[in-house]
């Protein structure tokens, strides 16, 4: 599989970066898979020749990175692979702790380090976002662990452009490591970032790992109006049943499964191939519970949209509303 540079770093990622949330224990969400079922998944990515692998400290309270850090530890050498983690939510040890704070970003990337078993996170990233976080205490204690060589780049996930913006300053203005990419969340229902945060990533070349390609899998046709959807997930995906399911959604969705037909493809695929053809986009990162998702995700690459399917799709977009401001 083809390797492309993220951002200005010196990593080079697979076209294809896969993500780890579906790894770890089934008492965090009943869909997850645990050892055995997680290795047959990461073996079938190796095998395609996906080097690359996002997890994140929070995911299953961090069974998921002492999964992938078994199976790369049993099976890879470290120098083939690039490993991303995230942090921001405070484990349940941690709780007493201010999110982002320098005591946080300290623990939590030694935690990582022991659950993953390397000695050296190449791209630690932030998680889910907190508004309040004292930006230039979070940038100093990334920047030291960088300088220790426990981290060698960072990046952010779902950061408002204008904090991202602030970041960015602040680490310039103190000479620190300032962040190399942006992780979104971004497909054909979601496309909200195409306001602020991708002009900005573009502007300053920054790498872009975006995820949920095909909607958490409300793309793959398997979403229903009334009863959420038939999988495990589609039923106990609280984030997805609180953002999708709008009739313009649905709209998008069936045109996608029309486009597939056409194509003689599946829905997932054609999803997929719309987000990778997107201008800055490095490499999305991708799910999977079955090592056949893996095969459906690969076959996608190198397929394209023509700019009238692309278009036929993208006109169906319903963007969201802005958040109301509140004043006094």
């Amino acid at each position: 599989m083809k390797k492309i540079q993220l951002g200005q770093t010196d990593l080079w990622v697979s076209r294809l970066i896969l993500g780890a949330m579906g790894f770890g224990s089934k008492s965090w969400r009943e869909w997850v898979l645990e050892d055995d079922e997680s290795f047959a998944i990461l073996k079938r990515a190796v095998d395609c020749g996906i080097n690359t692998f996002d997890t994140c400290d929070f995911y299953s309270s961090g069974e998921s990175e002492r999964i992938l850090g078994t199976f790369i530890k049993q099976n890879l050498d470290r120098n083939d692979v690039v490993i991303a983690t995230k942090f921001g939510m405070p484990l349940a040890e941690d709780k007493t702790v201010r999110r982002y704070s320098w005591e946080h970003v300290r623990r939590a990337v030694e935690g990582s380090l022991k659950r993953l078993q390397i000695d050296h996170i190449d791209l630690y990233q932030t998680h889910i976002w907190d508004r309040d976080a004292d930006i230039e205490e979070m940038m100093a204690a990334l920047d030291e662990v960088v300088r220790e060589g426990k981290v060698r780049h960072i990046g952010i996930t779902d950061m408002p452009a204008w904090q991202l913006a602030k970041a960015q300053h602040a680490a310039e203005r103190s000479g620190q490591t300032a962040f190399a990419s942006v992780q979104n969340h971004y497909n054909l229902i979601f496309r909200d970032d195409e306001r602020e945060l991708l002009p900005l990533l573009r502007d300053q070349s920054l790498g872009w790992i975006p995820y949920s390609p095909m909607g958490r899998g409300f793309l793959c046709g398997t979403r229903r109006r009334e009863g959420w959807g038939t999988t495990p997930r589609a039923l106990s995906d609280d984030f997805a049943q609180n953002l999708y399911f709008r009739e313009s959604d649905f709209a998008v969705a069936e045109a996608v499964g029309a486009m597939a037909s056409e194509r003689g493809c599946i829905p997932a695929q054609v999803g997929l191939m719309w987000v990778l053809q997107q201008p800055g986009l490095t490499a999305p990162v991708i799910g999977a519970t079955d090592p056949s998702h893996i095969d459906t995700a690969v076959a996608a690459i190198g397929q394209t949209l023509s700019d009238d399917q692309a278009g036929r799709l993208e006109t169906l977009y319903e963007p969201r509303r802005l958040p109301q401001l509140r004043h006094g």
